[in-house]
Formats: C-alpha cells, structure tokens, sequence
C-alpha cells in the first residue's frame, strides 16, 4: 500500500490521506472512509486504520487523478527526524573516515521537511549545499526497548529521504545539527510504502542523478548497521512514535566526494529512487529574501 498526504490543486489548504492505486489516489477522508487527515493521527489509529484503507481501495470512496493533486510530504508534521551517518561502507570510505564501532545519530528539525516537487533551497549563508540519497522508515506505533528481531512490527512502512547537508555548516559542531537542518533541506516522499510491498528493505536498489547525471548507485545491502539494529539502537535511549522518521544513511557519490566537490546550484534538479519505494524529485533554488 501507498499512503499519501496531499492536497487538491484547488484546494490546497485541507491537506488529507490516501492511497495511490495506480493513477489514482483514495480520498481516505472520504465520509464512506472516514480516516484522518493527518497522517501521524492515521498512523497512531493503527492495525484499523490501515484496514480500512485497503478496504476503501475496493470502495466506492472517493478517487482523484495524481494530476489532480499535489502530493505533500507523507509525515507533513514529524516529531522526530532522526538520521545515522556514516552507515554505509562505501561512503565512510569516500570521507577517509573510520567505520564507526557505534551508530552515529543526529537530529535533523522538524522544519526542514518538504515534500516532492518543493524547492531545496541555496541559503544565503553557504554554498555548500550537498545531496544524500536515502531509505527512510516511518514508525507506525509508539514503542521503547524494541529488539531488532521485532523491529518491523513496529515500522509503518518506507520513504525516500533527502538528508540534505550545508557541509561548513555541518562541521561548526559535534552534533552535525545546524548543517542538517536549514528550511528545506529534509525533501521526503513521495509516499509510504508498506513493508508487506517493500520486502527486505536490505536489498533496494539506490540511486541518486542531479541533472540526469548519474551520481549515487548502490544497494542497501552495504548498510553497516541495519534497519533493525537501528530501531533497536534509538528506542533503547527514548521512545519512537508514530509518524517519527528515520533515515538509514547514504551511500557514496555524494557531492563533497569530488574532486573539485560537486555542490548544489541554483536551477538543479535533484532525483532519487529506491526500488519498491519510489522516485522524490526536487528542483533546486536560491533563498529568497525575507
């Protein structure tokens, strides 16, 4: 199942729940339906809610074309978004790091989501704007001390994340927290993707193109630390909740690997695909002025 958060083009202050069917997205606010429009308040709803929207995908719930709509970012308003660095093999050693012993976690603000289609915006402050490429996970129940063995149960589904950098901003501090989280630079979507769809998140297909150039392609089966160890990992210190979002790393090619780096400019376009999830597509753009 696709779940969506999106809004009507001739309306697009109601933000509201789906299913994408093909062409198609299921009103899940549908009074036949009758499910939240948030999705967070969908998630927390649980095992029912999802229930009720497969059911409305073979209902006489109301249908809209994707054309029709505008597609927002799937968690629009995530308490957390949590993101691992240096996860994968390839990309630690780009960065002539060490692999890590422990998993390396930072905090991406809750302000920084975009959905597909939305500007990653150039700051004034920096030009060192970078791509990554990401699998995120949504968590679908509110949990703590969750062993990896049983982390799916507690993982909503999948999204494509774009864990969008300012390099010298990132190194101003031990935590990465600044240079992770300027406004726009957390694009997700274009939707969640249920595991029963997805499979073994360990073995998609990654890959990242600006401008068609061809610069992120790897498989999440270089991950260091897997999506389970991760889930394990984080509810040991505080408690997951659901529509918390968290991105399990990138793989080599991002930009600040080239020799010159290869930053982000005005007029890019940034695409990301993961097999069985999806495709995000952002332009890129210079802060206007306040």
């Amino acid at each position: 199942m696709r779940l969506v958060s999106f809004v009507e083009r001739d309306s697009p202050s109601v933000v509201r729940t789906g299913v994408v069917v093909d062409d198609v997205v299921v009103d899940l606010t549908d009074p036949s339906v009758a499910l939240p429009g948030d999705m967070t308040d969908f998630l927390v709803a649980g095992p029912a809610a999802i229930e009720r929207a497969d059911d409305a995908t073979r209902s006489g719930a109301r249908r809209l074309a994707l054309d029709q709509v505008r597609l927002r970012p799937p968690v629009p308003h995530p308490a957390k978004v949590l993101g691992i660095g240096l996860n994968y093999a390839a990309h630690v050693a780009e960065t002539g790091a060490t692999r890590p012993e422990h998993q390396v976690w930072f905090n991406k603000q809750r302000t920084c989501v975009i959905g597909p289609g939305d500007a990653i915006e150039i700051p004034r402050v920096s030009g060192q704007v970078d791509y990554e490429g990401e699998l995120a996970m949504v968590i679908g129940r509110r949990c703590r001390h969750v062993p990896a063995a049983d982390a799916a149960s507690v993982v909503a589904g999948f999204t494509v994340l774009n864990d969008v950098t300012v390099r010298d901003w990132q190194w101003r501090t031990p935590t990465w927290t600044l240079g992770k989280s300027f406004d726009t630079h957390g694009p997700t979507g274009p939707w969640i993707v249920t595991g029963d769809e997805v499979g073994d998140p360990h073995r998609l297909g990654l890959r990242t193109w600006v401008n068609g150039d061809l610069r992120q392609d790897a498989s999440t089966d270089d991950m260091i630390f897997s999506c389970w160890e991760q889930v394990e990992y984080l509810s040991t210190v505080f408690t997951l909740e659901p529509g918390d979002i968290i991105s399990t790393g990138t793989p080599a090619g991002v930009g600040m690997s080239f020799d010159p780096p290869r930053w982000l400019v005005d007029g890019d376009v940034v695409r990301i695909e993961i097999d069985r999830v999806g495709t995000l597509e952002n332009p890129v753009a210079v802060e206007p002025n306040p």
